[in-house]
């Protein structure tokens, strides 16, 4: 199943003031579930010198109305349209979280197959090829809410025994189980990032085992390494600063390769 309508007819990437004068666009891809919003603040401190847009994908608060896509195959599809009308020459970074580094894989790989602009560089955290196996995606795409939202708890992104309102459930779950079936439609091909992949994680993440995201080495003829954090699978939020200087270093280290 995927998303009615037009894909133009939404924004995708949202903004809180694109800046034609920075070096780099960045574009950030967010959690299985996750919203626009929920990295507006850590979206907020990375340098003037990069452009932010952070994707909003349908299903979700002002696309709650849009069929969120249950597989990656025709969300890919949809996003690289958009993708391609977001950039405008300058180099750029993609950054994803979780099931948003998948999204930004398989994207960085269906511009290089389309003829478009390659990215300066891809950061991906919390996730790497292969880390779990479709069937147990599709296992945790398909409990029961109650389920699900233990799974989701586990992983640090709700305080333990948090209870939501119906209305609540209702507006939120069927974005995280198509986020989960979408990730789990991924069929692994081997195919190499078309540009440098710095990784990262935390080193207590229940999903990610130590030295996991080394995979990465696999898929990119240009691996930048892995540099872990003290935290779980959101260490992300606690470590701003050093994560967001990391990806300036690597993207000063890169423009002097030029």
């Amino acid at each position: 199943m995927s998303a009615t309508g037009s894909t133009r007819r939404a924004r995708w990437f949202t903004t809180a003031g694109a800046d034609p004068h920075a070096d780099h666009q960045v574009f950030l891809f967010p959690h299985a579930g996750g919203t626009a919003p929920a990295y507006q603040a850590w979206a907020a401190t990375l340098p003037s010198t990069m452009d932010v847009r952070t994707l909003q994908l349908p299903g979700r608060q002002e696309r709650l109305g849009e069929a969120p896509f249950t597989d990656l195959a025709p969300l890919l599809d949809a996003l690289l349209e958009v993708f391609e009308a977001e950039l405008d020459g300058r180099p750029y970074l993609l950054f994803g979280h979780s099931f948003g580094a998948l999204l930004a894989y398989r994207l960085s790989v269906a511009a290089a197959e389309n003829g478009l602009p390659t990215p300066a560089l891809l950061a991906t955290s919390a996730w790497a090829p292969a880390l779990e196996p479709a069937a147990e995606l599709d296992r945790v795409a398909t409990m029961s809410d109650a389920e699900l939202l233990d799974r989701v708890g586990q992983l640090g992104l709700m305080p333990e025994g948090t209870t939501l309102d119906p209305a609540t459930l209702a507006s939120i779950m069927p974005a995280l189980r198509a986020d989960f079936l979408a990730a789990g439609s991924l069929r692994e091909d081997g195919e190499p990032a078309p540009c440098p992949v710095a990784a990262y994680c935390g080193t207590s993440d229940p999903i990610v085992a130590p030295g996991a995201m080394a995979a990465w080495a696999d898929h990119s003829a240009d691996f930048l390494g892995a540099a872990e954090f003290p935290g779980g699978h959101f260490y992300l939020f606690d470590h701003t600063a050093a994560l967001q200087h990391s990806l300036e270093r690597h993207l000063r280290r890169l423009s002097a390769r030029i």
